[in-house]
């Protein structure tokens, strides 16, 4: 299958979505090359993941307050579009992907809308700081780093995005993280399903995708030779409920007597093939087959979740500049003093976390500033610093 990025991104005509393939490199005269296609948006046809009979269904009634939660998350300007659901009343949950182009490059936050019951209700909102340049501060994700060669990233191929205004019922659906041999036995019961917008199913309805099977081996491969090719292949969970383009970003659901929660977010699908080899050289490659579908196990992402709900995000300003000096003043932050948030700023602040044992979130919140102002004196007062000034600090 061709590698074309990262996802099942569509282009226009409608919101978006796409595909994307990873591959891992094989040796010997025999092997396989594994890929993973990330389904959210693009210009090309997206492939359905479909086992056997294609389970999608329109949603049954008695998901109907499920459903309500769940909507699309796209922009119309880079062209991409996937599925989001909300995890509080101003809180959504996607993959991590789609917050990027095709191909990769990152996208410009701004221009996120997220349409809650895309096909019902159309209720929009927009990221939080979309006005003023701070998106990016109220944008929380795993160390996702686009890979496209095993070990594949896709366990932190989530993210959690908050919105300008509480677009969502209450509370969202809530989020049960569990182990990934709790999961395939709760499947093997019949209770885990999936609820996703396709753009190849009814385009930009939402569809039940029956109680599907997860597992860690499949007819064709082992999961000793499907784990090589993740990073933190434990907190994976691969399933076969049935996917098509823009999928990513879809709740994978468990349905208990006591109520319906979220166990991980679908990524991908997971495809390998055989392949021949002459002194390092392919001369033969079979038909990608199909394996499963890949999802990010909900216990990787539920703190984040209850961080999120709880941060009290600084404003971009003279208060970022003084969580940049207490930064610098720490050499965790070596950058300008602009009063900004980005990629740097975010770094010092996940370093300062994990050298404090404290929940690596990479948000510039109040409670951190108040934490960095205490072991400064707590008095508030910013230390000597060397790190270069765009602007003049405040008096006082």
């Amino acid at each position: 299958m061709m590698l074309v990025g990262i996802g099942r991104k569509s282009r226009q005509g409608g919101p978006s979505h796409g595909g994307g393939r990873h591959r891992s490199r094989a040796t010997g005269i025999v092997g396989r090359i594994a890929a993973v296609a990330i389904a959210a948006a693009s210009s090309m046809p997206a492939d359905a993941a479909v086992f056997g009979t294609d389970d999608r269904v329109t949603v049954p009634p008695r998901y109907a307050a499920t459903s309500d939660k769940i909507g699309l998350f796209f922009s119309n300007q880079s062209r991409t579009v996937c599925t989001a659901f909300c995890v509080s009343d101003n809180i959504i949950a996607t993959a991590a992907h789609c917050l990027t182009q095709v191909g990769g490059k990152p996208a410009r936050l701004a221009d996120f809308m997220f349409a809650r019951g895309y096909d019902r209700l159309r209720e929009f909102a927009r990221i939080e700081g979309h006005a003023t340049g701070s998106a990016a501060q109220h944008v929380m994700n795993g160390d996702f780093r686009h890979r496209v060669r095993p070990p594949i990233d896709a366990a932190n191929d989530w993210a959690l995005v908050r919105l300008n205004r509480a677009a969502c019922p209450a509370k969202g659906i809530p989020v049960t993280p569990m182990s990934t041999g709790e999961i395939i036995t709760e499947a093997k019961a019949g209770r885990v399903f999936q609820l996703s917008y396709h753009r190849d199913w009814t385009q930009w309805k939402l569809a039940y995708s029956k109680p599907c099977p997860a597992a860690r081996d499949f007819k064709t491969v082992g999961w000793m030779s499907i784990a090589p090719d993740f990073l933190n292949a434990d907190q994976m969970v691969l399933h076969q409920c049935d996917t098509g383009g823009a999928s990513s970003g879809s709740p994978m659901l468990l349905e208990r007597p006591s109520g319906i929660s979220v166990i991980g977010i679908n990524v991908g699908t997971y495809v390998q093939s055989k392949i021949m080899t002459d002194k390092g050289q392919v001369t033969l490659r079979e038909k990608a087959e199909t394996v499963a579908n890949t999802a990010v196990n909900a216990s990787v992402f539920a703190a984040a979740v209850e961080a999120m709900k709880s941060a009290s995000i600084l404003p971009t300003g003279q208060p970022l500049r003084d969580l940049q000096e207490r930064l610098t003043a720490h050499n965790l932050y070596q950058s300008r003093v602009d009063g900004t948030y980005g990629p740097l700023l975010k770094a010092a602040i996940e370093d300062y976390e994990r050298q404090s044992r404290l929940p690596v979130t990479g948000l510039a919140t109040a409670e951190l500033l108040k934490r960095l102002n205490q072991q400064a004196g707590g008095l508030g007062q910013v230390s000597p610093s060397s790190a270069p000034q765009t602007e003049a600090p405040a008096k006082r």
